[in-house]
């Protein structure tokens, strides 16, 4: 099953790749990993993707959480959390049926164009892994030349508004 792991760690050198070896050490393979900085600069957010039994998922966290410099792990899987990842996928398009239908599709995705010649187009998509899956499966009989991704990142969504404690101001947009 896929799984998706949130932490939090104090950005120093070398911490990276400890993380790494405990994915390899439990026999996990990373299927994406995002790092950034976060607001306090002394601390990083990453996100990992991989796949395993639920059990050593479990052991996994808790030997991440146990590391030094981890401030806190979660597989965030099961919580209710928002998910996106990018892709760029450039495809060809060589006459002006194929541009409308390649052009269907990215609106169909809310993809967009970010770049385009006389015969292909760069289309930028971000949403939850199926969604670009989806887009790029779509765009195959095109002929996909070529698709870099980022990792996936993830947040917990806010609570609802009649979840939230200490009377919280209620939002409108």
């Amino acid at each position: 099953m896929r799984h998706t792991i949130s932490l939090q760690l104090e950005d120093r050198f070398g911490d990276l790749q400890r993380i790494i070896g405990l994915f390899s050490a439990k026999c996990l393979e990373i299927e994406s990993l995002s790092v950034s900085p976060t607001l306090d600069a002394n601390i990083s957010c990453a996100t990992i993707v991989t796949r395993g039994e639920e059990r050593a998922i479990e052991q996994l966290v808790k030997l991440l959480n146990r590391q030094v410099r981890v401030l806190n792990a979660a597989d965030v899987t099961k919580r209710d959390c928002l998910e996106r990842e990018t892709a760029f996928i450039r495809v060809k398009a060589e006459d002006d049926s194929e541009k409308q239908k390649v052009l269907n599709l990215a609106s169909l995705f809310n993809a967009r164009v970010a770049d385009a010649s006389n015969e292909r187009f760069i289309i930028e998509a971000t949403g939850d892994h199926h969604t670009v899956r989806g887009l790029i499966n779509s765009l195959k009989p095109f002929g996909v030349e070529e698709v870099v991704r980022t990792g996936t990142v993830a947040i917990e969504r806010l609570p609802e508004p009649s979840e939230r404690r200490n009377g919280d101001a209620e939002y409108r947009l």
